[in-house]
């Protein structure tokens, strides 16, 4: 299987898997905010021990 192949497969293979996964209520709007609030202060730490509130409103 080529790269390029491989990489649809598996780019298909996860949007269904986010979809059976919101249809049976694994994930849910607050899920997916603690997650994305998780990424931020994953990849902006250098803010976090600044201060900053990286919460998203609600």
């Amino acid at each position: 299987m080529t790269p390029r192949l491989f990489r649809v497969v598996f780019l298909i293979y996860l949007a269904v898997g986010v979809y059976v996964a919101w249809t049976h209520h694994y994930l849910t709007p607050g899920v997916l905010r603690q997650i994305a609030e998780a990424f931020l202060s994953v990849f902006l730490w250098v803010l976090v021990l600044l201060g900053v509130d990286l919460h998203l409103a609600r």
